[in-house]
């Protein structure tokens, strides 16, 4: 349970019985993921190959959990990841753990490491962090997002986002009123007439602005990697941002010429590094992430369980 009436569906694979004993991941996905996403997966296996737990969130109403909360998900709900922490550590007694997100869910990572840096309260236990594509300038991705060439991904996600308040009105009779979608074509949009308005801000420009880990990327304390695509369609930061993190020596910024978002790609094998058969780790979840844990060309999965490995 993330807040009050409010639960969270995760996925949690551990190595053995004594779950202290390895480094635990929690990994959060991006705007209408789950669990299930690919890089998700990807992370999982990746993960569960190098002895480490993996715990795979996904945010409130996504995974099947629409019926469990009348609130929809949003950038700003840095919180809700920090209570899945404080549930390992106290539940599962973890003795370490990083956070990695992947675009939104890279946001929101970002934002909890630089909330816990900037008031000091960070749990002992966490060690590193790591996001991918992070939409860590929430407006200026938006805006991107409705630029001609980007029209597709922009309509793909206010498909999903209009399919999902429509299912949750259904599940909560008189708390969402449909007829607020009239007229919404853009992200933007959406966010000022629906997200800003059941979420307690005054608009998408105060959504954005309160929402974004920009705000706190310069307070963050530990080990952190962002790796970012220069052709990322729509995932921009700014040059106010990027100075930010410059400025922190805990930050590793790697920008690629290629990848796109979210779909960084490199060599396959089929086997580990010293191409023997990676094999498979036994688990408690219910999804496949512990299928081939073989090398399936995702680089950007494998990178960032490589950094925080040894943390």
């Amino acid at each position: 349970m993330v807040a009050p009436g409010i639960k969270v569906r995760c996925w949690c694979y551990w190595q053995g019985t004594d779950h202290s004993k390895a480094l635990t991941l929690i990994v959060v996905h991006g705007l209408e993921g789950s669990s299930d996403s690919q890089y998700m997966q990807g992370v999982a296996r990746n993960g569960l190959a190098l002895g480490m737990n993996v715990v795979l969130m996904n945010q409130r109403n996504c995974g099947g959990m629409d019926h469990f909360a009348p609130t929809l998900y949003n950038s700003s709900l840095s919180g809700d990841v920090a209570a899945v922490a404080r549930d390992v550590i106290e539940n599962n007694k973890v003795s370490r753990f990083a956070l990695i997100g992947f675009s939104m869910g890279g946001n929101l990572v970002l934002k909890l490491a630089g909330e816990w840096g900037r008031d000091g309260n960070a749990p002992a236990e966490f060690c590193a962090v790591a996001a991918v594509c992070p939409a860590i300038d929430l407006a200026a991705s938006a805006d991107t997002l409705h630029e001609s060439q980007n029209r597709i991904y922009e309509y793909y996600f206010l498909m999903q986002l209009f399919r999902r308040l429509r299912l949750k009105a259904r599940l909560f009779p008189g708390k969402f009123d449909v007829s607020r979608l009239r007229g919404i074509s853009t992200l933007r949009q959406f966010d000022d007439r629906i997200t800003a308005h059941y979420c307690g801000f005054a608009g998408a420009d105060d959504y954005y602005a309160r929402a974004a880990a920009a705000n706190v990327v310069d307070r963050i304390r530990v080990p952190t990697l962002i790796i970012h695509a220069a052709n990322d369609p729509f995932i921009r930061i700014t040059p106010e941002t990027r100075r930010r993190i410059a400025a922190n020596s805990n930050i590793i910024y790697v920008e690629t010429e290629d990848g796109g978002h979210c779909a960084f790609l490199g060599e396959r094998n089929l086997g580990d590094r010293n191409g023997n058969d990676a094999g498979h780790v036994a688990n408690d979840g219910a999804n496949d992430a512990t299928n081939d844990a073989s090398n399936d060309g995702r680089w950007a999965e494998r990178e960032v369980v490589e950094f925080v490995a040894g943390r």
